[in-house]
């Protein structure tokens, strides 16, 4: 009969993302082999589904799923031992030396990012690669945030943990001479991580994570720490910090998204806002020219600078969009920096913008939003309706389809979440 207590599904969820990267991390650090990290973890996982319902959720449900995750890698480990890189994670197993120094990362969910965002893999492969390790997102979840087909990307994880295999490269801990040629896809892993936690893409998912957006201004703020000089690992925790400073506000009481332009400002955290802007004007006094985190932390500290929605200055959020899509011309940032157009310029100027972008956004929901609030604010009313019915059939967060929905039923003015 199942033991009282706590629900076992529900445990384990939360377990899951507040405990996965540990789990793996500590694993990796160990046994020197990710594959055998991530698997070992994985039936830490499973067994945890069929044991918590009968025995009970326990006191410590992290320290449970190490636990048997380590008896999980060493079991397989005596069943495989013909296997060369298993006897080298045997032999690390078995050896009673010192251990491993901690060199120039401490942190073992920071040192998993580093060495996951190795040189000698794409970049798309490391952030793939460490957001599926580090974040423990799963597969669908990471192709949305990729736009790409969730077959395609299971097969970009699986070529990426071959190459570090084939390479034998290790699970070793970068010198400080490593660190700058690493940080870009270190960065990017963040901003994903933070993403995903901030808004999740899956339907199924909480709309909001926190221990994510925990995980990632923590892991920022160490990557900040190690690259103090570093114009992109400050702009990322100024981005992140702001972004998170109006969590509280983007969710309504019923599970709806709540748009920028309609939150409450008062409900915005102060003290982040304030320690995002400090970091945004040392980048400015330095004098060097802003990398992408830079500007979009710019982008954020225009926004939350402002009183009310009517008084934000659109004009210097498309001059940053300007030099934003300069160092980043991709259809996202172009999408955002016609946005910004159409608030500052009228709807015309905006849909005119965001025309070409169909075909490379054509699976992207906040393109489809988007368009159809500028159609809206035109007066085109049958087009808008058709576009909003297009970005609500879409994948997406529960949170965005209730205010989707919402807003059609209601002839509300459903403008594009940002």
């Amino acid at each position: 009969m199942p033991a009282s207590g706590p629900d076992p599904a529900e445990a384990l969820t939360r377990a899951h993302r507040e405990e996965w990267a540990r789990v793996v991390a500590s694993l990796a650090r160990r046994f020197g082999d990710l594959d055998l990290a991530e698997d070992a973890a994985a039936e830490a996982f499973a067994t945890a589904v069929e044991r918590w319902r009968t025995d009970g959720v326990p006191p410590n449900p992290g320290a449970w799923l190490t636990t048997t995750a380590n008896r999980k890698a060493i079991d397989r480990i005596r069943r495989e031992t013909k296997r060369p890189l298993v006897e080298r994670s045997r032999s690390r197993l078995l050896y009673d030396g010192p251990p491993e120094p901690l060199g120039a990362v401490g942190d073992d969910r920071l040192r998993l990012i580093f060495t996951c965002c190795h040189p000698a893999l794409a970049m798309e492969a490391r952030v793939a690669l460490t957001l599926r390790l580090v974040g423990g997102l799963t597969v669908p979840e990471i192709a949305r945030a990729f736009l790409v087909q969730e077959g395609a990307m299971a097969r970009r994880i699986t070529r990426a943990k071959t190459k570090i295999a084939d390479a034998r490269i290790p699970y070793r801990v970068p010198s400080a001479d490593d660190l700058p040629a690493r940080i870009s896809g270190v960065l990017a892993v963040l901003f994903l991580i933070f993403n995903e936690g901030y808004l999740a893409t899956g339907p199924d998912a909480d709309p909001v994570r926190p221990a994510l957006t925990a995980e990632a201004i923590r892991l920022a703020r160490l990557a900040r720490d190690l690259l103090p000089d570093d114009g992109e690992a400050a702009g990322l925790l100024a981005l992140l910090l702001m972004t998170e400073a109006r969590r509280a506000a983007r969710i309504s009481d019923d599970g709806a998204l709540v748009p920028l332009g309609e939150q409450d400002r008062a409900a915005w955290d102060a003290a982040l806002i304030a320690e995002g802007h400090r970091l945004v004007r040392e980048r400015l006094a330095s004098g060097e020219a802003p990398g992408r985190y830079q500007l979009l932390a710019a982008v954020n500290a225009v926004h939350t600078s402002a009183r009310s929605a009517a008084e934000t200055d659109w004009s210097q959020i498309v001059a940053l969009y300007d030099q934003l899509v300069r160092l980043d011309p991709s259809p996202v940032v172009a999408l955002n920096r016609a946005v910004a157009v159409a608030e500052r310029d009228g709807p015309g100027a905006g849909l005119a913008l965001i025309e070409p972008l169909g075909e490379p956004l054509s699976g992207y929901r906040a393109y489809h939003a988007a368009r159809a609030d500028l159609l809206r604010r035109l007066g085109r009313d049958a087009e808008a309706r058709a576009e909003y019915e297009v970005a609500i059939a879409l994948p997406g967060n529960a949170a965005e389809t209730a205010y989707l929905t919402r807003a059609v039923e209601c002839g509300r003015n459903p403008r594009a979440p940002r």
